[in-house]
């Protein structure tokens, strides 16, 4: 709430939230937020309401948000801002809806913000209790490789979270590679959600240098990254193998088979020993099945 802007702040103060999961602050259009009950618009009272009915958020009121979200110095987020959105304390973050500005044919910020998207971080503690003893086996320091298959929104990230933490708690030397910043939600360099007291933490990095950097000084058990799926991943992977070590990761998919048919897959899915299948069919993190797959035991 305290990054919001007065008037927004006191609106969504007086909304009854239900599991909040996002609040949409778009620029001469209706405040929305998004809880267990979909996409909301509320009024200048807080109250549901149709679109035409909404408070209307204006450039005071984006103005004053993104002075509140940036400590009022853009220029010292403009590295973070390059990736579409800030990570705020707690793991929070805020994407921005605006102008590209190039530099050399490469993104260099974004300017006259149109729109904000607060997400709310939520950690599930426990998260992988029922599938642990299928990736670390019983009485043994030993994994199974993981790929965690599901489509969007369907919990794969708080599933890998709570494995690097339950793994790295058992002993095992775990290095997060958070491209995205969404596994670890650092701000400023430190995560805001718990991966675990044996984890190391590469924020912001590509696949590539962030696995070749954790296999060269940090000397991991278990690499933990998010959303492979492009055909330089083929290599990534490999390399990982190679050094004998563990991955857990997560892919866009809805089941195995018709994941393996993918052009990308190809030379990509063979270290892994495990595939979890989770939807949303009662809710977030539903396990559909977990599989045993290139010949694991």
């Amino acid at each position: 709430m305290k990054f919001l802007a007065p008037t927004l702040r006191m609106i969504l103060s007086q909304a009854s939230l239900t599991r909040l999961e996002e609040v949409r602050v778009r620029l001469n259009r209706p405040l929305m937020i998004k809880d267990a009950r979909g996409c909301v618009f509320l009024s200048a009272a807080g109250q549901p309401c149709p679109p035409l009915h909404g408070y209307v958020v204006n450039r005071d009121d984006l103005d004053r948000t993104l002075q509140l979200v940036t400590d009022s110095s853009w220029y010292a987020w403009e590295q973070e801002i390059q990736g579409g959105y800030l990570t705020l304390p707690g793991g929070h973050r805020v994407g921005m809806g605006g102008q590209a500005v190039y530099s050399d044919g490469r993104l260099k910020t974004i300017k006259n913000i149109s729109s904000l998207n607060f997400r709310q971080a939520r950690e599930v503690i426990g998260a992988a209790d029922p599938v642990f003893q299928n990736v670390m086996l019983p009485g043994s320091s030993r994994i199974r490789s993981t790929l965690i298959v599901s489509p969007p929104g369907c919990g794969k990230t708080t599933l890998l979270r709570d494995l690097a933490r339950q793994v790295a708690n058992h002993g095992l030397q775990v290095v997060v590679v958070d491209e995205r910043s969404e596994i670890a939600s650092c701000h400023r360099g430190v995560p805001q959600l718990d991966v675990g007291l044996q984890t190391d933490v590469l924020d912001g990095y590509e696949k590539e240098i962030g696995v070749h950097h954790a296999l060269r000084g940090l000397g991991p058990q278990v690499i933990v990254t998010d959303e492979i799926g492009h055909g330089g991943d083929a290599t990534i992977l490999a390399d990982i193998a190679r050094s004998g070590v563990k991955v857990i990761a997560t892919c866009h998919g809805d089941s195995w088979e018709t994941l393996q048919r993918k052009t990308w897959a190809k030379g990509s899915l063979e270290m892994f020993e495990l595939v979890i299948i989770l939807s949303r069919r009662n809710g977030p993190g539903t396990i559909e099945s977990v599989l045993r797959v290139n010949g694991s035991t």
